[in-house]
């Protein structure tokens, strides 16, 4: 497969891409900075290129973080939705996660809704966005509710996953929690399985063990916590870095990093039974990796992984085909990026045959200004 650097929808100081995939197509979203004000974009891949961007939303108070990213999605039925966060202080770092929709095509916008009401000045982020049935929503976030330790209270201090959901009129219908003591700032990925709804995180035990877990929704409850794999992966603070899910029926693909022997590696694993038992993991880089995974399940059960590999103080964007017996094709590389923060987390995504990859880079001008970058290769078919 060769990978095409294409002409990229995203405007000058852009970057924090997302890639969401329907029935309908695929939409690359992103953000832009101008001035004080930060404005969430979205552009469509169709036949021809991109479409023309669209402005979802915009605000002088967004909570803005490379790792904690707004995201733009469309509905089967054509609805888009948003997400992004704003900014209530900036001292404790606390905002609220914000979402809207639109039904004509993103020329306007229902006023935003919160999917959480504790009230408190805490975060609310790192956010999933799943379609459920009958062109309905449901949200996954990071909830820190009761991230302040409390003397008389043993069970604060842990920041919680929680999920919500809303009916077709946009009525929320779910206000639960999905895991009491999750890592604290690790993103979330959540996907539709024949089964149900599967969200993945990096889980946080009391001997700060910090490996991914699942869980279900089943029965309108969310099942305990299992893990992904057993990496054992023991440190006091929280890597960035989190996992990411993609799932076709009851087959569903993880990726994810870890740090094994003081050395940085990315691994997947294939579900066949939507995520209740998982295979062997699978080494996605070849000497080190910084982790930023993402990854596409493929009709024939086999899967595209990106990561950025890290070796010899070089950062680069690879990706590679796996499949469930371990098998792996060569790695590609897509682009050299800065090993830095400003880089954020590469995004990959499918529209038919078409693979697309979105990451965010700086231009070749002295100001080093980030934009999003966007390439293409052609799956064999």
């Amino acid at each position: 497969m060769t990978i095409q650097r294409v002409a990229t929808p995203a405007g000058a100081a852009s970057s924090e891409p997302q890639i969401f995939a329907s029935d309908r197509g695929l939409v690359l979203s992103w953000i832009e900075r101008a001035g004080k004000t930060t404005s969430l974009k979205f552009a469509e891949r169709n036949g021809s290129g991109w479409s023309a961007p669209v402005t979802a939303a915009s605000g002088d108070d967004w909570f803005l973080s490379y790792a904690d990213v707004p995201s733009v999605m469309r509905l089967g039925n054509g609805t888009l939705v948003a997400q992004w966060l704003e900014n209530i202080n900036p001292i404790r770092e606390a905002y609220n996660l914000l979402l809207s929709y639109s039904t004509d095509n993103g020329k306007t916008w229902a006023q935003p809704l919160m999917p959480h009401h504790d009230g408190t000045e805490s975060q609310h982020g790192f956010a999933s966005l799943v379609e459920l049935p009958g062109n309905t929503v449901g949200v996954v976030w990071l909830d820190g509710r009761n991230s302040e330790f409390l003397d008389n209270d043993p069970t604060s201090g842990t920041m919680t996953l929680r999920y919500a959901a809303y009916d077709a009129g946009w009525k929320q219908i779910a206000d639960l929690e999905i895991d009491h003591k999750a890592c604290e700032c690790c993103q979330t990925s959540a996907v539709m399985t024949a089964d149900g709804v599967l969200t993945a995180f990096r889980d946080r035990s009391d001997e700060e063990v910090r490996d991914i877990a699942v869980s279900r929704l089943e029965g309108g409850k969310w099942t305990p916590a299992t893990l992904v794999a057993r990496d054992d992966w023991q440190l006091d603070f929280c890597p960035v870095n989190g996992p990411t899910l993609s799932a076709r029926g009851r087959d569903v693909v993880a990726a994810w990093f870890t740090v094994k022997n003081e050395l940085g590696q990315a691994y997947a694993a294939f579900s066949s039974d939507a995520g209740r038992t998982w295979g062997m993991p699978i080494r996605l880089d070849d000497a080190g990796s910084l982790g930023r995974v993402d990854v596409e399940l493929l009709d024939d059960g086999s899967a595209v992984a990106s990561w950025v590999e890290y070796a010899q103080g070089a950062s680069d964007v690879r990706i590679r085909r796996v499949n469930r017996s371990g098998a792996r094709s060569a790695p590609i590389t897509v682009a050299g990026v800065s090993g830095g923060r400003a880089s954020g987390f590469p995004r990959i995504g499918r529209r038919g045959n078409e693979l697309i990859l979105a990451w965010s880079d700086s231009g070749p001008g002295e100001d080093g200004q980030l934009q999003v970058q966007t390439a293409v290769g052609r799956l064999p078919e």
